[in-house]
């Protein structure tokens, strides 16, 4: 073995090697092109913003990111593996939590140096736990020990949110690393297009155990996943007429439902079903709870879903949808966020007390299509920003809603 010498021969072997290692491990790790508070996505005219500035929305969007990721990004069983310690029940890691963090990971890089790492590492755990119905789909849900548990299939949230991040990994970093996003983004959503989208009604269906013999399950379709800001970058991406169709039926649906199920308050169901050309919320325990008719645990998300859509795109549909919603609770609250209980029926009943943020944090995101709401987003926000952790659910969703309203969503 040859010492080298010190100072400008010292150096050069030190840059040789590291360019070694990074080549070897997959290429040179590229810098994001959009890094967190860098606000180069453009939002739809008009949306509102909270009233304290943009450098103070950054720092405290920041700040919620540096405590989740402490409190529930995790190492995983295999090499170079993180998830996402959901510990819902049985289930230590779900597939909703897995697409979160990716989420997550590639809207904060710029901020978190780690952020592609970890990005990486999510998806290597995420292909480590395929779906027994489709390997380019996840299993739902692992226990501690990094076992597949429940049914080793597919939810379609989970899946929904993982070919999202992994279209936005494409634009952050591009796709000539260890992993081609681009590519594993269109394998995901082929597999979306063939196993979560119902062929007669275009929405999506609860996840790829569900087949069209499944005769309770057919048409059912959860609310939380209409992700209508999804279904338009999939359209751009990877399949144009079909993905169109899809988003088209989904905003067809939000307006059936408000109109029909309910006129008072533009809430949606966790559960609808689907069926003759009808839709209508799904009865009592369809596949949960008693509330599974009712705007409750899952359906919490819609205002964050549909807001962000309105926010990015600015589709009158959208919000439209959302700024029902907004206004009824606003009304409802008196402008006071702890007054947003956890369900309601979509009559506007309230069906469980509590104020998780889970169901707080979203209406900010739906206020910022409120043109009147200036004053209800300043107290949400404050709401937000104010308070310690509660849990991987509503941290997660308070933290995803943040990046939404300060401006630092993304978009494929």
């Amino acid at each position: 073995m040859v010492k080298l010498a010190g100072g400008h021969l010292g150096r050069l072997a030190a840059v040789a090697l590291a360019l070694w290692l990074a080549v070897a491990g997959g290429a040179a790790l590229a810098g994001p092109k959009l890094p967190f508070g860098s606000h180069r996505e453009a939002y739809a005219a008009g949306m509102l913003r909270p009233s304290g500035g943009q450098a103070a929305a950054d720092r405290a969007t920041a700040a919620a990111y540096d405590l989740w990721k402490s409190r529930y990004l995790e190492r995983g069983c295999g090499a170079g593996e993180y998830r996402v310690a959901a510990d819902t029940g049985e289930a230590w890691v779900v597939s909703e939590g897995q697409g979160y963090g990716m989420l997550i990971a590639v809207m904060m890089a710029g901020h978190d140096p780690d952020a592609r790492a970890i990005f990486d590492g999510l998806h290597r755990y995420n292909r480590r736990h395929p779906s027994q119905n489709d390997r380019r789909l996840v299993a739902w849900a692992q226990d501690a020990d990094c076992n597949d548990i429940l049914n080793a299939d597919s939810a379609t949230d989970g899946d929904l949110d993982i070919a999202y991040a992994l279209l936005l990994a494409h634009r952050q970093w591009g796709s000539k690393g260890a992993i081609d996003y681009a590519a594993a983004a269109r394998t995901v959503m082929a597999a979306l297009w063939r196993r979560n989208v119902n062929r007669s009604t275009r929405l999506v269906n609860l996840g790829d155990w569900v087949t069209p013999s499944s005769k309770r399950y057919a048409g059912g379709t959860r609310s939380s996943d209409w992700m209508l800001g999804h279904f338009r970058a999939f359209t751009e991406t990877a399949g144009g007429a079909r993905w169109a169709s899809v988003l088209e039926a989904h905003q067809d649906a939000i307006a059936t439902m408000q109109a029909d199920s309910a006129p008072k308050t533009g809430l949606l169901p966790d559960f609808m079903v689907a069926e003759d050309g009808s839709i209508e919320p799904a009865p009592p325990f369809y596949l949960e709870a008693k509330s599974d008719g009712s705007y409750s645990w899952n359906a919490c998300r819609t205002p964050w879903r549909i807001g962000i859509d309105a926010a990015m795109s600015g589709d009158p549909r959208s919000v439209a949808a959302v700024r029902r919603m907004s206004r009824w609770m606003r009304s409802t609250a008196k402008g006071d966020p702890a007054r947003i209980r956890d369900g309601y029926t979509l009559a506007g009943r309230v069906i469980e007390g509590g104020n998780d943020l889970a169901f707080l944090a979203p209406f900010a995101v739906a206020a910022m299509a409120d043109p009147g709401a200036q004053r209800w987003l300043d107290a949400l926000w404050r709401e937000m920003t104010r308070r310690g952790p509660e849990g991987y659910y509503g941290d997660s969703i308070r933290l995803l809603s943040m990046l939404a309203v300060s401006r630092n969503w993304l978009t494929p």
